[in-house]
């Protein structure tokens, strides 16, 4: 919403931030090679090799900067957590560029260096993403640049605006007051600050309190207030915003696009476009194929017992729905008898369920029967994480009863996700699943993903509800 306003916010730590990068990587050779506090073992190298070694170095650090999201607003949350964001974007940053000096043969960069740098960087940026904010708190608690808010519509919407506008005080916005289309609330106080006037009297009170900007933010059923308050500014030249009444209606990353000057509004979108589409992907390719390498051997075993025990293909393939709806085969070692649904039709597995062989109980108890799901994975059928694919014919029914449930269709399925690592898996509470899916469409990142594979591996895959 007030992204303009943080521009001046976001030059200012993009600046500070390559000025650290640079003095940090000079320091750090300094450090090495001329106080020299460890002892060289042979001679300083070229200084311009370690010059050059700048470029990469900055293009490494901005990317992570904007791959962790760190110009992100605090939003009131303690200064910690933007440290602990930059030692994440420091440490990544450092760990990636020693990484690549492994391909580099013309000249060995110094680990003490890398060292240096990665301690001198983490402090230094520290403290100037903490002066850069503390720094623009003092300009706006002196009153220079603030800009005079009032936000016609003392209702539900226009409180949630005063409150995004308290998240971000650095954009330096001072909320005046409201207007109500009621005469008995003048004077009341909405969210922290007091109702001044109503509509009809929006072109006085700006004039009267010097007023910069105006939130328009009524409800979708006052078109004809919302007319007649925007006919009555032709001779105003207060910047007016207007607030859409669709709070209710906004779901997973949603917000206002442009096409060709016209102006958008998402309600639900996902999360997955551009570069955050390709890194997912990337890293679903890499992590799966070194899985697929480092199980094989099991999966070999798996596949052998399985045809030992009883008859019928070893690959069970079954109708998921994934992305956008699009259906896919997944696969999984087969576990049951080979007509098990024949009678039954399609149903939920149960505890002590008859049709389960007595390998597939174990498999499915320890979870290695979803091992096959791997090369749906590296297909680009499923993600590593993401929600659960559900069968079409129970989405069908789950869509019709169960509030927002095809928003989870918006994000891969996944081999494992936010809910399963939650336990809140097999034939637990449907709702406290979905709920825990959308938390994961809304917060996704590439940070989040690793979180959720490691509680993954450190809780194991052994569920009371699998089965």
């Amino acid at each position: 919403m007030l992204k303009k306003h943080g521009q001046l916010f976001l030059s200012a730590l993009f600046i500070f931030d390559s000025l650290v990068i640079i003095f940090s990587w000079f320091a750090a050779y300094s450090l090495r090679f001329h106080v020299q506090f460890v002892p060289l073992t042979r001679g300083s190298p070229d200084p311009t090799i370690y010059l050059i070694a700048f470029i990469p170095i900055w293009l490494v650090f901005m990317i992570n900067i904007k791959v962790f999201d760190l110009y992100r607003p605090l939003r009131g949350k303690s200064i910690s957590v933007e440290f602990l964001a930059i030692l994440k974007v420091n440490t990544f940053s450092v760990l990636i560029l020693s990484s690549l000096t492994f391909f580099y043969r013309d000249e060995s960069f110094s680990r003490i260096v890398a060292v240096y740098f990665w301690g001198i960087v983490t402090i230094f940026m520290m403290v100037s993403h903490w002066l850069v904010r503390w720094g623009l708190m003092r300009l706006r608690e002196k009153g220079i640049n603030l800009r005079h808010v009032l936000i016609v519509g003392a209702g539900e919407l226009g409180r949630a605006v005063a409150e995004k506008i308290r998240l971000h005080p650095e954009f330096g916005f001072k909320i005046v007051g409201f207007l109500s289309a009621k005469s008995e609330k003048v004077g009341d106080t909405e969210a922290g600050h007091p109702v001044l006037g109503e509509y009809h009297e929006v072109s006085r009170l700006i004039q009267k309190y010097n007023i910069d900007q105006l939130y328009v933010a009524l409800p979708m059923n006052a078109p004809e207030r919302l007319e007649q308050v925007l006919n009555s500014l032709g001779e105003e030249t207060v910047d007016v915003k207007v607030v859409p009444d669709l709070l209710r209606f906004m779901n997973i990353h949603s917000g206002v696009d442009e096409l060709d000057g016209l102006p958008i509004v998402n309600l639900t979108e996902s999360p997955l476009y551009g570069w955050n589409l390709v890194i997912k992907r990337t890293s679903d390719i890499i992590l799966s194929l070194l899985a697929i390498i480092f199980t094989a051997p099991l999966m070999l075993v798996i596949s052998i017992l399985i045809k030992l025990e009883s008859k019928g293909p070893v690959i069970f393939r079954q109708e998921r729905l994934g992305l956008d709806n699009k259906i896919f085969a997944m696969l999984k070692f087969r576990s049951m008898n080979n007509r098990a649904e024949n009678e039954t039709g399609p149903v939920w597995a149960k505890k002590d369920d008859d049709r389960k062989t007595r390998l597939g109980t174990f498999l499915r108890s320890t979870s290695l029967d979803e091992l096959p799901q791997l090369f749906n994975v590296l297909k680009g059928e499923m993600s590593l994480v993401g929600p659960r694919p559900e069968r079409p014919v129970f989405v069908e029914d789950f869509k019709k009863s169960v509030p927002k449930y095809m928003l989870r269709l918006k994000m891969k399925a996944g081999l494992t996700g936010w809910a399963q690592v939650n336990g809140w898996r097999g034939n637990t509470s449907l709702e406290k699943r979905i709920e825990c899916d959308i938390y994961y469409i809304k917060h996704w990142s590439l940070l989040f993903d690793l979180k959720i594979i490691l509680m993954t591996l450190w809780k194991g895959f052994i569920n009371p509800h699998a089965y």
